[in-house]
This record gives C-alpha cells, sequence and structure tokens, in this order.
C-alpha cells in the first residue's frame, strides 16, 4: 500500500512538472518544443518522477495484488490537489477539498471492507487469452466507436479504451515483475507478456492524449480514473484467482465504499483548479527584486 501511495505521487509530481514546464514552451513545431523541454530541469524532474512512478508501481504489484495497488492510484488525483496549493500556491475551493476527503474515505472504505486475498501468479494460457480477448477486444471497439460523434461522447470512449489498456498494462507490469524476480532476466526476454507490456503501455499512452485532446477533461479524467480499478478488479479475479469476502453485508459496505469513491473523484475533478500557473510572480535573476516585483 505504502508503495503504491508513492508511486501516486510520483505520478502526480510528473503530471504537475510537465504541464508547467511545457506550457511557455514554443509552439507549432515538435521539435522545437522537444529541443526546449530537454534544457529544461523541471521537465527532466518530471521524467525521473514518471519512470519512480512505474519503478513504484511494479515494487507494490510485486508485494501486492493487483484489486488492491491500482485503486490506490486513485489518489494521484489527491496528491495533484495538494501540490497545486502548496507548491503552485493556487487557490483550492472548499469543495475540491471536500471532494478529495470523500475520495479517501470511499477509498479507505472499500480497502477495508473488500479485503482481497488468496490468489496465484501463474495463470494458465487459457484464461491469458480469454481475458485479453475480452478485455483488448472491448478496447478495440471503443476506439473504434470514437472516430465519430460529440466531442464528449468521444472522450468518453477514449477515456474508457485507455483506462482498459492501462488495466491491462498493470496485469503485465505485475506478471512481468513476478517472472523477473522467481526465473531471472532471461525468462522475462523469452516471454511474451514482457511485449504485451509495451504494446498496451503505448497504446495507453496515445488513447489519454486523445481523450484529452478531443473533449472535456471533465469526461474523460474521471472515467479514466475510475474504470482502471474497476476493470483491475475484474481481471484480478478472473486472471489470478483473487477473491473477497462472501460476507454480504461486507460486501455491501465495500460497494458503498466505492461508489463514495466515484463520487469523489467526479466532483474532484470538476471543482479542482484548471490552470497550472504559479500564482506568485517569478522574479527573474537578472532583475533587482524592485523590479522584477514591478
Amino acid at each position: 500500500m505504502l508503495l503504491a501511495l508513492a508511486s501516486a505521487m510520483s505520478s502526480a509530481i510528473n503530471v504537475l512538472t510537465q504541464r508547467v514546464s511545457s506550457r511557455r514552451g514554443p509552439t507549432g513545431s515538435w521539435w522545437r518544443l522537444a529541443k526546449y523541454l530537454l534544457r529544461q530541469s523541471l521537465w527532466l524532474i518530471g521524467v525521473g518522477a514518471m519512470l519512480a512512478a512505474f519503478v513504484l508501481q511494479a515494487l507494490a504489484l510485486h508485494h501486492g495484488r493487483l484489486s488492491e495497488v491500482q485503486p490506490l492510484l486513485v489518489t494521484e488525483l489527491v496528491f495533484v490537489l495538494v501540490l497545486r496549493r502548496v507548491w503552485l500556491r493556487q487557490a483550492v475551493r472548499s469543495a475540491a477539498w471536500g471532494s478529495a476527503v470523500l475520495t479517501c474515505a470511499g477509498l479507505a472504505v472499500f480497502l477495508v471492507a473488500a479485503e482481497p486475498r488468496g490468489g496465484h501468479p501463474t495463470p494458465s494460457a487459457h484464461l491469458w487469452a480469454v481475458v485479453l480477448g475480452v478485455f483488448g477486444g472491448a478496447a478495440v471497439v471503443m476506439v473504434v466507436l470514437a472516430a465519430r460523434g460529440s466531442p464528449s461522447r468521444r472522450a468518453a470512449l477514449y477515456g474508457a479504451a485507455a483506462a482498459v489498456t492501462g488495466a491491462l498494462s498493470a496485469t503485465f507490469i505485475k506478471t512481468v515483475v513476478v517472472t523477473l524476480s522467481r526465473d531471472g532476466t532471461v525468462a522475462v526476454l523469452s516471454g511474451w507478456p514482457l511485449y504485451g507490456l509495451v504494446v498496451t503501455g503505448v497504446a495507453s499512452t496515445f488513447l489519454v492524449q486523445a481523450a484529452l485532446h478531443v473533449g472535456p477533461l471533465t469526461v474523460s479524467q474521471p472515467i479514466m480514473v475510475v474504470l482502471n480499478p474497476i476493470v483491475s478488479i475484474g481481471i484480478s479475479v478472473w486472471l489470478f484467482g483473487e477473491f473477497f469476502t462472501h460476507d454480504t453485508f461486507v460486501v455491501a459496505a465495500a460497494a458503498f465504499g466505492f461508489a463514495v469513491l466515484v463520487v469523489g473523484v467526479i466532483f474532484l475533478t470538476r471543482t479542482a483548479p484548471r490552470d497550472d500557473r504559479v500564482s506568485a510572480p517569478e522574479a527573474d535573476p537578472g532583475l533587482p527584486a524592485s523590479k522584477a516585483a514591478a
């Protein structure tokens, strides 16, 4: 759980540093923008945070269950909100803080009540084929349907496809890490899950960008954030044989907690600050303090 939370924090740092460092970059040329970003220390910090988030997620999946780790990554939204206030010094509305508390409370209730257990690290080839066919096929269908329609509809479909491929990518991460710790590097390089990880990772990245490009963030972000853990839980039960308690009351409490989590995420994406600019003016080191303030 601690590794998953650290991964979410690193991902939040990556999101904000990448946005802030690229905001003043040149427009109209990807090559000029790339050269500009490579000279920005803040952007390089963001790259390091992105790599740290991946490593921490892999370690969390190695030590924990898919159905526990992926829901915890939702806290990235909360960490982004805290960084906006502490680092960017932005004014954050009370509604946003309330939504963050609601998100964390729902997540805590879900994890405590659900308490995933059991599971095995080596699924059969048949189960792999079925899971990839169902979820991979669903992602392809959503991408095809997203080719036309209103901006909100397209953003929702691309966001849902990104969430599904992201959950599959997390599944491959878990499999690769387990194989690496048990059988070594040669087994990882000779096994197909590593290349499945590359394909789903790249696909998820492009689909996230497509969702953000074609429609409003308030539509795509809640879908991506909420659907990813739902699909991950389904995969963990289906593929790895994880299971939850059979107590009806406890299951109902877990379902209620997840519903509260969903509501919190939706409100958080709608009430959080939209702008990534630093509130206080930045002083030019080449100017006197009085002129910089002016």
